[in-house]
């Protein structure tokens, strides 16, 4: 990443509770869940990281939190990534939609909550994306059991003879 745009990253949106660091030539930027929303908005606004790439979770079942959610996002005039990570816990793992930025979030976001029921608030479409309806669990968590079998199609009852 250019060497300009990690200065004004750090300048502007660093602070006692957000964390600007570099990996693997990426500028990472770890927040609080509450600072999300806003941390992002200023990244699109202001910063120009106009295309919004993903959204993932990462779990940790031995670690408190549990869960990172990780963002990606490129500016497209600048032609660099950028990517905000956030921690949520096993008990309330649910963060702000970035609908509202972002439309492409609304299918992204969808499947994070599907893999790893990660909650986001805003997004009310949250159905199942890659999986069936009725599908039970969340099958990235690393306490997914492997060999979990389900039902396709739910069981149903013979109709009797007319």
């Amino acid at each position: 990443m250019s060497a300009p745009i990690q200065a004004t990253i750090r300048e502007q949106l660093g602070g006692e509770d957000v964390d600007v660091s570099v990996s693997h030539g990426m500028t990472v930027l770890d927040l609080p869940p509450a600072r999300l929303l806003a941390t992002v908005r200023r990244l699109k606004e202001e910063l120009g990281f106009d295309l919004f790439l993903d959204v993932t979770a990462v779990d940790w079942p031995q670690r408190e939190p549990r869960f990172d959610v990780v963002y990606h996002f490129y500016s497209t005039a600048q032609r660099v990534r950028v990517r905000v990570r956030t921690r949520v816990t096993e008990a309330e793992p649910a963060v702000d939609t970035l609908t509202g930025l972002y439309g492409s979030a609304r299918y992204m976001e969808r499947e994070c909550h599907e893999m790893y029921g990660i909650d986001f608030r805003g997004n009310f479409d949250l159905r199942p994306i890659l999986l069936y309806e009725g599908f039970v669990g969340h099958p990235l968590r690393k306490d997914y059991p492997k060999r979990r079998e389900q039902w396709l199609i739910p069981e149903r009852k013979p109709e009797p003879a007319s």
